[in-house]
């Protein structure tokens, strides 16, 4: 093709469950891509597998599949996503028993393993690779075994070996956001593995979609300007052979498409705009040229790369104690007053029944004065009511379960104007911890596996 054009329906699990599918009906496509994984996610994922091994991937991408297989099949559609979680082949199986169900035939699915490096690594440890933490150097030897998931990001290039061998949809697990859109690039315009320039773009142009509808009014900072938020349309960009591409969207979609919009997603989750490190290539955002070329169309072109790095980067989590917090809304008049006195008295009650938490192991917020962007905004003196959020974070379980005890008293054994306690006693729940490290990248590619199988 001369001109692809590549969506983005999900910009994390638990994105509209209607975006995809608007944006194979709304109008022409060739790719949708599907992002459903954050740091977070794939811990979830690994509980549900320890509890269910058929489990494991994002289940509302299966759902997607039953409503639209048919039809995404008929006009060959191509759907690369991430849904595949630390699962993937128990997706696909999944996917096959819905097109049985649907009476379709014929379908090929791409399997993409070897991100998921958790059962490795004793092995990797005692061959040397300490996997240290990026942000304090320490190694992860000493708690490994708190260890829940341990995933390599990977890039574009085992989904477009996957896109090769005729996959309708690729199932993968800790791939880029990025390799979302790049990877059919790759695949239909044949950019080699050290083109770093059209790497780059594909990179760039995935990174301006991967978060749906951010780049087309959502969570844009002029927000009273967007046209009909509650229609926003879901981002395409139509690319070519060149590494050039324009964003845009499906004409009768609310939201809208400018240099401002893309210019803030460029933006987002930006570190050093020189050195945007992907497995695929380190992309140069200062090179970026952005240019209005019609209504809800912006061209993006200049861009420039350099060659990828030796390592890849780990995304592990691992278990760190408990946490558990609740909340009341206090009303009336001097509410702060009345709200800092009721989170004295959780506390002096707690240390009177032996169970004191430090400073550190608690967390203390008046939603209304300013918690959420403490000294960015002038807060009210006396507002009319404020939410009062208590938090604890402890090793022992049943030190946290004690807090919880203490919320709903205050209804009644508080200051006044003690309302809005709902749900039960605050529970303790697991704190799941990130970790982040580096691994060389051999050690991660020799291990990738794709297969493609067919319905």
């Amino acid at each position: 093709m001369s001109t692809i054009r590549i969506g983005n329906g999900q910009g994390f699990w638990g994105d509209s469950v209607d975006a995809p599918i608007e944006l194979l009906r709304g109008g022409e496509i060739d790719y949708i891509g599907m992002d459903y994984l954050a740091e977070v996610t794939l811990s979830i994922m690994m509980r549900q597998k320890l509890k269910d091994d058929r489990l494991g991937y994002a289940t509302d991408f299966v759902n997607f599949l039953r409503r639209v297989l048919p039809e995404a099949q008929e006009r060959n559609v191509r759907i690369i996503t991430n849904a595949g979680g630390l699962n993937p082949r128990a997706c696909r199986e999944k996917i096959f028993e819905v097109a049985r169900e649907l009476g379709v035939r014929g379908v090929r699915v791409g399997v993409v393993e070897g991100d998921d490096i958790l059962p490795r690594l004793p092995e990797l440890i005692a061959a040397g690779h300490p996997l240290a933490n990026m942000d304090n150097g320490e190694s992860l030897a000493p708690i490994v075994g708190k260890v829940t998931s341990a995933n390599a990001y990977l890039g574009a290039a085992p989904v477009c070996e996957a896109l090769g061998e005729g996959a309708l949809i690729v199932l993968a697990g800790r791939i880029t956001d990025t390799a979302l859109a790049l990877a059919p690039m790759m695949h239909e315009f044949g950019w080699a593995a050290d083109d770093w320039d059209r790497l780059a773009a594909g990179t760039i142009a995935g990174h301006i979609i991967e978060c749906g509808a951010q780049c087309t009014g959502g969570n844009f900072s002029r927000w009273w300007e967007v046209p009909d938020l509650w229609n926003v349309g879901y981002p395409l960009v139509e690319a070519e052979a060149d590494g050039s591409f324009v964003v845009t969207k499906h004409p009768g979609t609310g939201g809208m498409v400018t240099v401002d919009t893309v210019s803030e997603q460029l933006l987002y989750e930006m570190g050093n705009p020189r050195e945007y490190i992907t497995p695929d290539v380190v992309a140069d955002f200062t090179s970026v040229q952005l240019d209005q070329v019609g209504p809800d169309r912006v061209r993006v072109s200049g861009i420039r790369g350099r060659e990828n790095t030796s390592t890849l980067k780990i995304s592990a989590s691992y278990l760190a104690g408990y946490k558990a917090s609740g909340e009341v809304t206090v009303s009336g008049p001097r509410a702060v007053e009345k709200a800092k006195l009721a989170a004295q008295v959780v506390w002096k009650r707690l240390e009177r029944a032996g169970v004191a938490f430090t400073p550190e192991q608690r967390t203390e917020e008046l939603v209304g004065q300013g918690a959420c962007l403490p000294g960015v905004f002038a807060a009210p003196d006396e507002p009319p009511e404020v939410v009062l959020r208590l938090g604890v974070h402890d090793e022992d379980r049943l030190r946290v379960k004690r807090f919880g005890k203490e919320i709903a008293p205050l209804v009644t054994a508080g200051p006044p104007g003690v309302t809005g306690f709902a749900g039960g006693r605050p529970k303790p729940r697991r704190v799941v911890a990130y970790w982040p490290a580096l691994l060389a990248r051999e050690q991660v590619e020799d291990h990738l596996r794709v297969s493609v199988e067919e319905a």
